[in-house]
């Protein structure tokens, strides 16, 4: 179905950006968000986004995903940013799916409360390890679009992506002596 819609996007003589922000905008602007810690920034990042991929639909190879392909130029964009020292630490706001049933409040909170530090020891753990595990986790990208995405060799993947779950349990470990 992508192939389908990016074959009509570029085809098409206007090209349908509102339909890639609804299509992609929520990945994008989480990913940028899990880069910067920061919900003015993501959104900057999001929007430079979109405005750089609509002005480059045409250089869209289809080597990769679309999806693969504007998160890319979300890192890029957020790597520019940073460079720009426009970057401070915030906490992370969790991004809770809401469970088809509805749990008592008590169970509620643990979920959270157990939620938000999980987010808080990821968002601690340094960037090249955070990208490839977030990328993995929460984007299901493959070991391979991840490389693509990067830039990076598969098994410098793989190594961040061992290594950033070894720093996340030994974080976990230390935070709850009992579990």
């Amino acid at each position: 179905m992508e192939d389908e819609y990016l074959r009509a996007v570029t085809q098409a003589d206007a090209y349908d950006l509102r339909g890639m922000m609804e299509r992609y905008g929520e990945d994008v602007w989480n990913y940028a968000f899990f880069l910067t810690k920061r919900r003015d920034m993501a959104d900057d990042i999001a929007q430079d986004t979109f405005l750089k991929a609509y002005a480059g639909i045409t250089s869209f190879r289809g080597e990769a995903s679309l999806k693969t392909w504007l998160l890319k130029i979300a890192r890029n964009t957020a790597l520019s940013h940073k460079k720009r020292a426009f970057f401070r630490n915030t906490t992370l706001k969790s991004f809770i799916e809401r469970f088809e049933s509805h749990p008592s409040a008590e169970e509620e909170f643990i979920e959270r409360n157990a939620t938000d530090e999980l987010w808080t020891l990821v968002l601690q753990l340094p960037v090249p390890f955070r990208e490839v595990l977030v990328l993995n986790s929460h984007y299901s990208f493959s070991l391979e679009e991840i490389a693509q995405t990067l830039g990076i060799s598969l098994g410098t993947v793989k190594s961040r992506l061992h290594r950033a779950r070894a720093k996340l349990a030994a974080a976990m470990g230390r935070r709850n002596p009992y579990g």
